[in-house]
């Protein structure tokens, strides 16, 4: 079907700024489903291609707050359910899964009262009569909790979802890629049944056409069931790389692999080590029954993984496990008054004059970080990344969601970006380890010549005596680097300077400016709880 199908129904998405609701939406846009996102930060939807569909209402909503959920959910004749909070933000064994517990337990008291037709939940695979890990846990408590409501529930578990931009397949990817040789716990051997994100979309819009699948909870996997060895092998040979030698080592614990993973892959530990502990269970379809009833040709592990790489190499990827993370301004950046949270607003700025418009000299800000760098002291940025991994911050790796193109709430190495106004602002949002709030923005304004004054100021609010040691240990660094990465940036746009770099003077005030909201979405609804 195409974008002209006639209307088939209404249905609501939560977590449609992740990984799979940012896959599913469009594709229910396409089959002619009318579709209400979920979200709490609207914004970030923006960025997507699909964003002004005619038959996509972006609707305000927070799981923390049941009241909020109501308006969304009114009239649906289905709600898709998938939202976790195993995330690098929510640290803890116990945290995320009380919050899961606190999101599911919302979604039931938004149900009973707005009454849709059904909801259908993505939930792990659980393998029977095995200790569970944490997260598997807690993924099949959320479907005890989602169950005890008024809504008929269909529930699909799945292992591992193999997809550009997914976690479990970005963890592989990275592992295989850089490492010849692997030291790995005995969960190696483990035996599992991967599924194309593909087959989990077709799956979980096939349950809309297919109303026996209320009340019923299905097992959902690819054809295949191997060890994470022999999916390693795979991967190696897709990726046209030399078999890696692989070393079980029984000492290896959980804790320990997190931390290797965060070292080698973009995975932060915080999210690598409820991962890792899901993967010394065996999540192995116990049934088949829902390949009868919603019938679709499975994708091997062979036929995913080199789907998914080339999407990698065509700088394709839709969406991404990062996409997951809030931009959230801290209360100080909102309300202008750092004083208020408790510190001095420190600040670092300097300004280039470009004999270029504002929409040239955009494009080089706008593709900054991932693999285009940042314009000068790349070498300083790597250093500064791998410390944050060693104290399990997201570091470089995590690159950003494409070369050229981004939006509020894209991850940028270890940035988060906070507001893109095209032409004129990028803000971002320090998510590395550091003792304090840090955000990094750029401004441009038109000269009365027609070039560019192009300003990079750096924004910090330390906490305590390390937060202050770290800024003026580093101020004299930042000074030659802004400098340098002006001067870069000059440099990308082809253009001569009219100015050469200077500092401009303090501030003492951080221009506040909220992300942008729905009002620069046309026709799109922004409704919040009163």
């Amino acid at each position: 079907m195409d974008n002209d199908s006639t209307p088939r129904g209404t249905v609501c998405v939560t977590g449609a700024t992740g990984y799979v609701g940012g896959r599913l939406v469009p594709r229910l846009l396409d089959h002619g489903w009318r579709v209400r996102a979920l979200v709490r930060t609207p914004a970030k939807l923006l960025c997507r291609p699909w964003a002004r569909h005619p038959r996509l209402d972006i609707i305000r909503g927070d799981l923390d707050d049941a009241c909020s959920l109501v308006p969304a959910l009114e009239g649906c004749d289905a709600v898709f359910y998938l939202v976790h909070s195993m995330n690098p933000h929510v640290t803890g064994r116990d945290t995320f899964a009380k919050a899961d517990r606190a999101a599911a337990s919302n979604m039931v008291r938004a149900c009973d009262e707005a009454r849709p037709g059904r909801i259908i939940y993505l939930s792990g695979l659980v393998p029977e009569g095995e200790e569970l890990s944490p997260h598997l846990r807690s993924r099949a408590e959320v479907a005890d909790i989602l169950a005890r409501g008024e809504t008929p529930l269909t529930v699909l578990r799945a292992a591992q979802i193999l997809g550009s931009g997914s976690a479990s397949f970005e963890m592989v990817r990275y592992l295989v890629d850089r490492l010849p040789v692997m030291l790995t716990p005995r969960w190696v051997h483990s035996l599992c049944q991967p599924i194309a994100i593909s087959n989990v979309l077709g799956y979980l819009e096939g349950c809309l056409d297919h109303p026996e699948t209320m009340g019923q909870t299905y097992d959902i996997g690819g054809p295949d069931i191997l060890s994470y060895r022999e999916l390693f092998d795979i991967f190696a040979e897709v990726a046209q790389l030399r078999r890696r030698t692989i070393i079980p080592v029984p000492v290896l614990s959980p804790e320990l692999s997190a931390h290797w993973i965060n070292l080698v892959t973009p995975i932060p530990k915080a999210l690598a080590t409820p991962l890792i502990q899901g993967l010394r269970n065996r999540v192995v379809c116990a049934d088949d029954r829902i390949r009868d009833i919603i019938p679709q040709r499975l994708l091997s592990c062979r036929e995913a993984i080199g789907k998914a790489l080339d999407r990698v190499r065509e700088q394709s990827v839709p969406t991404c496990w990062t996409d997951a993370g809030r931009p959230d301004m801290p209360e100080w950046m909102t309300c202008g008054d750092a004083s208020y949270a408790g510190g001095d607003l420190l600040e670092c700025a300097y300004a280039i004059q470009v004999e270029a418009p504002p929409e040239t000299v955009w494009k080089p800000v706008s593709a900054i970080g991932g693999e285009t760098g940042w314009y000068h002291g790349d070498l300083l940025w790597r250093l500064r990344g791998m410390l944050d991994k060693l104290v399990g911050g997201p570091g470089l790796r995590r690159g950003r969601r494409h070369p050229t193109d981004i939006g509020v709430g894209d991850a940028l190495d270890f940035w988060r970006v906070l507001d893109v106004r095209p032409g004129e602002r990028l803000l971002l949002l320090a998510e590395m380890k550091v003792p304090g709030d840090a955000l990094l923005e750029f401004r441009l304004a038109p000269t009365a010549t027609g070039g560019t004054e192009l300003w990079m100021l750096s924004w910090f609010l330390p906490r305590g005596l390390a937060g202050l040691a770290y800024w003026w240990a580093l101020y004299p660094l930042h000074k030659g680097l802004f400098k340098g990465m002006l001067c870069g940036l000059a440099a990308a746009t082809g253009a001569p300077v009219s100015r050469e770099p200077w500092a401009l003077p303090p501030r003492r005030e951080f221009a506040c400016a909220l992300p942008l909201t729905d009002a620069s979405a046309p026709g799109k609804r922004d409704t919040t709880a009163q």
